[in-house]
């Protein structure tokens, strides 16, 4: 009796593991398909996403050609061409000053050229000064490859200092750098041999400037998507820009700086905030001056905004710095050579 229930209970029990597996199996079969779906798509999104930031990058640090043409006939300029470091061949206008009264470089912003710096090589040569300004490699008339946010363009600037301090080895010379050309100056391979350097909004580090720009252009989704976009982005720089994120943080190298600083900021950038202004100033070296525009916020791809947010806080250095505008500009290379100018080694 007691075999023949343990003969029933055993086939019962086969039965129900059997129901219960094929069941198992069943359920197994249907979300199969969904988790290989989903999976599917994860990585369609993950190659999409990677290809698109590739994209962007390609975009931004495609060269900004153009054909700048003859200096215009109201300034006294010279066409010089420059042997860079980077490689490339840098083309630029040079102006005689009075001798004694100074010299400045220009360095124009990404996706700009001298063009954009006629008016503040105006306002300069009109104080005495010598001027020269140039188009940095890939941008203007200027032969290079690709953009590199700073990085080749740190080795122009440090070209463009030296044709300048071999132009006139008698002069105290200074360099104004407006957001790209900021940033060269500050990631040239050594610091610039300078007497006096104006940073104009200019970012502190690469992974900052993605953010602020994606946050800028589609406001809160790129606040969203900013922080894992800039992982991305600074994973695939190498590979395909030939320059690590390490490579492009201008805010670690402006403690270097041994010259007089002038770092200027817009109130309303959204692309070079307040705060990542205020961090490159605190890491500057005295002597040092923090000078505020309130124009417009400017854009990376608008070269005369920018030009236009940086003249006017050069035109309203008497409100902000407190001091007249005209004492303000000779003042930027007053410092004598002992005190401002670096010495190199």
């Amino acid at each position: 009796m007691n075999g023949h229930r343990c003969a029933v209970l055993s086939r019962d029990f086969a039965g129900m593991t059997t129901s219960s597996d094929s069941s198992g199996l069943a359920r197994a079969r249907r979300t199969r398909p969904i988790f290989t779906f989903a999976a599917v798509t994860g990585l369609f999104v993950a190659v999409l996403l990677i290809a698109g930031v590739i994209a962007v990058g390609l975009v931004l640090s495609a060269p900004a050609r153009a054909v700048v043409g003859a200096p215009p006939a109201d300034i006294p300029a010279e066409s010089v061409s420059i042997a860079s470091g980077s490689g490339a061949t840098l083309h630029g206008w040079f102006v005689s000053g009075r001798p004694g009264a100074g010299a400045v470089v220009l360095m124009h912003g990404v996706h700009a050229n001298r063009l954009s710096m006629l008016r503040r090589a105006h306002l300069f040569n009109a104080e005495g000064f010598a001027v020269l300004l140039f188009d940095f490699q890939a941008h203007g008339e200027s032969t290079g490859a690709r953009i590199t946010f700073g990085h080749r363009e740190g080795q122009d600037a440090a070209a463009a200092i030296a044709y300048m301090r071999a132009r006139l080895p008698g002069e105290r010379v200074g360099a104004i750098g407006s957001s790209l050309g900021g940033a060269a100056a500050l990631l040239a391979p050594q610091p610039l041999d300078v007497d006096a350097l104006v940073l104009e909004s200019v970012y502190s580090e690469i992974g900052a400037a993605i953010e602020n720009r994606m946050i800028a252009v589609l406001g809160p989704i790129g606040t969203v998507a900013a922080p894992p976009i800039t992982v991305l982005f600074k994973l695939v720089l190498p590979p395909f820009f030939g320059v690590g994120a390490a490579d492009l943080r201008p805010i670690d190298h402006i403690v270097q700086v041994r010259a007089p600083v002038l770092v200027a900021g817009g109130m309303l950038d959204d692309r070079t905030s307040v705060a990542e202004t205020r961090r490159m100033f605190a890491r500057a070296n005295e002597p040092k001056r923090l000078c505020w525009s309130r124009a417009p916020a400017m854009s990376i791809s608008s070269a005369s905004r920018r030009t236009n947010t940086a003249n006017r806080c050069w035109a309203s250095w008497s409100r902000p710095c407190g001091v007249d505008a005209r004492e303000a500009l000779s003042s930027v290379l007053s410092s004598p050579p002992a005190r401002g100018r670096q010495r190199k080694g």
